[in-house]
This record gives C-alpha cells, sequence and structure tokens, in this order.
C-alpha cells in the first residue's frame, strides 16, 4: 500500500499532464509538433531518473532513493503552477521527470527485494495497479477542477498529494541488508549471464512505453479531434481509465495459473485489437468501448512486464537492471508522444498513427517468445 502510492502520484501526473496539454495548446497557441515535444520532455527526464537511481538504489538503498525522488517531484510541481511560458514549463517538467522516472524502477525493485515466488509476482502488478488509481484520480481532478480552477490550481493541489505520500514512506521497512556488487554493476549486467535478458527486457520496455505514451498521453487531445468538446474528453478519459483497474487484477490472478510469456503475449495482442477499433471508430458507443478495452489490456501487460523485470535480476544489481531496462524504455517514452504530435503536424490521421503503434506490439511479441528464458532470482 505504501510503495503503490508511487504509481499512483506519478500516473497522476502523466495523466495530468495529458489533460494539460489541450489547455496549453490555446493558452500559448502551440501546434501539434510543439505539443508532441511538451509531452515528450517529461520521459528525457525520466531516462535520466531511471538509469541514475536504479543504480544509486544498489549503492544507497531503495528508501532513501525513493524519499529523494518524491522530494524533486513535490518541488518541482510546485514550480511548475508559477510557470510564466512554454520554455519555463518544459524545463521543470524534465525536473519533474528526473524524480518520476527514478521512482518507478526503484519501487519495483524494493517490492521485489521483499517478495518471493509468485505472491512477488502478484504484489508487483497490485503495487503498479495503483498507476490506475493515480490516473482516475487526475481524471477526476481534470474534470471537477481544471475546467472551472485552471490547470495551474491543479498542479498545485499534486504538490500536496506528494506530501501525503512522504510521510507514508518515512514508515517503509529497512533494506535488506545484502553486500555491493565487487564490480560495477553496468558490467555485470552485460556479461553474457544477464546480457540476453536485458536487452529483450529493454526491447519490451521500449516498445510498451513508446506506444503507452504516446496513445494515452494525446488521448484526450485525440477525442477532441474526433469531434468532441474538451470538457467531454476528459469524461470520456475518465471512463477509459476506470477500465485498467480490472486489467491489473486479472493478470495478477492469472499469473500461477498459465505461462507468463503466453498472457503477456495475450494482453499485448487485446492491446492490438482494441486499438485498430478505437482507431477507426466514427461513433461516441465505438470509441469508448474500444478505448476502455485498450485501457484494459495496455495496462495489464505493463503490470505483466513490472512483475517480470525485477525477477531477472539477483538483489545485488536488481536496481541497475530495473533502471537500465526502464530508461531505455523511457526513451520510446520520449518518441512516442513527439512522433504522434509530428505525425498528426504532417497530415497523417489517428488511424495511420495507431496502425504504426500495432505493428511495434507485433514485434514486442516476437521478441518476447524469441528474447531469453525467464528466471526467477530471490
Amino acid at each position: 500500500m505504501i510503495v503503490g502510492t508511487a504509481w499512483m502520484i506519478d500516473a497522476l501526473d502523466v495523466a495530468l499532464l495529458s489533460f494539460i496539454m489541450p489547455l496549453l495548446k490555446n493558452d500559448w497557441h502551440l501546434n501539434p509538433t510543439q505539443l508532441g515535444l511538451l509531452g515528450s520532455v517529461t520521459s528525457v527526464g525520466m531516462i535520466v531518473g531511471a538509469f541514475l537511481c536504479g543504480r544509486l538504489s544498489d549503492k544507497f538503498g531503495r528508501k532513501r532513493v525513493m524519499l529523494w525522488t518524491l522530494f524533486i517531484f513535490s518541488l518541482s510541481n510546485l514550480a511548475l503552477s508559477l510557470a510564466p511560458d512554454v520554455n519555463w514549463f518544459m524545463f521543470i517538467r524534465f525536473i519533474t521527470g528526473i524524480g518520476l522516472g527514478g521512482e518507478l524502477p526503484v519501487a519495483a525493485a524494493l517490492l521485489a527485494d521483499h517478495y518471493r515466488g509468485k505472491e512477488r509476482e502478484k504484489i508487483l502488478i497490485l503495487g503498479d495497479s495503483f498507476w490506475a488509481y493515480g490516473w482516475i484520480l487526475a481524471s477526476l481532478m481534470a474534470f471537477l477542477i481544471i475546467p472551472y480552477f485552471g490547470w495551474r490550481i491543479t498542479a498545485a493541489l499534486v504538490s500536496i498529494f506528494s506530501v501525503y505520500a512522504f510521510i507514508l514512506r518515512k514508515h517503509l521497512p529497512d533494506d535488506p541488508k545484502v553486500g555491493s556488487p565487487k564490480e560495477n554493476a553496468l558490467k555485470i549486467l552485460f556479461s553474457r549471464t544477464y546480457r540476453s535478458p536485458l536487452i529483450t527486457l529493454s526491447i519490451l520496455w521500449f516498445i510498451t512505453m513508446l506506444t503507452y505514451y504516446g496513445i494515452f498521453l494525446w488521448l484526450p487531445s485525440i477525442l477532441v479531434i474526433k469531434g468532441f468538446s474538451i470538457v467531454n474528453s476528459l469524461g470520456f478519459t475518465l471512463m477509459i481509465s476506470i477500465a485498467q483497474l480490472p486489467g491489473y487484477y486479472l493478470a495478477a490472478f492469472l499469473m500461477d495459473k498459465m505461462n507468463r510469456k503466453i498472457l503477456l503475449s495475450i494482453y499485448l495482442m487485446g492491446t492490438i485489437i482494441s486499438c485498430l477499433f478505437f482507431g477507426f471508430g466514427n461513433n461516441i458507443e465505438l470509441i469508448l468501448v474500444a478505448g476502455a478495452f485498450m485501457s484494459f489490456f495496455d495496462l495489464g501487460a505493463w503490470g505483466i512486464l513490472i512483475a517480470l523485470t525485477p525477477t531477472q535480476f539477483p538483489i545485488e544489481i536488481r536496481g541497475s537492471g530495473m533502471g537500465t531496462a526502464q530508461a531505455v524504455g523511457r526513451i520510446g517514452a520520449t518518441i512516442g508522444p513527439f512522433l504522434v504530435g509530428w505525425m498528426i503536424g504532417i497530415g497523417f490521421g489517428i488511424s495511420t498513427v495507431l496502425i504504426l503503434f500495432v505493428v511495434l506490439l507485433f514485434i514486442a511479441i516476437v521478441v518476447l517468445f524469441f528474447g531469453f528464458n525467464l528466471r526467477n532470482y530471490e
């Protein structure tokens, strides 16, 4: 419950950015390419945060590093509410990204350190499921607060939530007593033993994050492009976001009942089918149903990947392994929103963008089955 607030606060921040983007477009007269860049700059900070904080957590402990990432995140969100223009906004979002990107791999490594076997996989998915609560909370704030008080007040409120999480995390259990790796962690990660799972997981995270952030950061804007008002698009996004929860819970339930690779491939295939229906949908009912299933499968796949990644590395280098794989994934998260904005800006439709994402998700399924054999380190 305590570590789950890491995912909840991070999702709250990412989701609010997606809801704020259509407003910034009007306030600062941004074109689609600029919007894509604005959506990507946070992920640039996340690349730095994931890679750096994962390694630091192996050296200084998960608990200490998690508290520092939350401190960075809190101050930067408060500063964001005062951003005078788009340049300052993007600079502050980069700093925010360092805290966000560093927090999640450390949170996953921390949970993996304290649980074992099938229980660990379920706990990791349930921890990741708090992402859905953050997204739902952001949807409610966007629907109830942004239209009446503006995005600046909303951004300031996020820093209050992070103070609450800071208090909770002071009660985290101490890190297990383990020795530091005798060699450089990166050297160990790229040794014959760990190189294959690291590269495969990095590719899976790259594709998963590129498609997720490309779709969901643009979701309210896509609904506006499809003809809905901003207020209606926020309400529809809330309905779509609620579908994340059963996706997570079903994945946690099935983790010990079927092959993990097959389970992940089913969720990826579900995302593919949902993307196609969402991209080509032309009425409210189809768009909402396809969007809900897309949310269900995409976030469930993310949860399964969260459960698999830290278990492929021993505890001494787990933070480095998780952080490195997610840092590569964050490169995809950086490319995704910018790619969508660029493609829309040069005249491609939403359907074409989603077809590209479908091809990438098919590649992820192939990589999953031919990349490496799953391990389960204690």
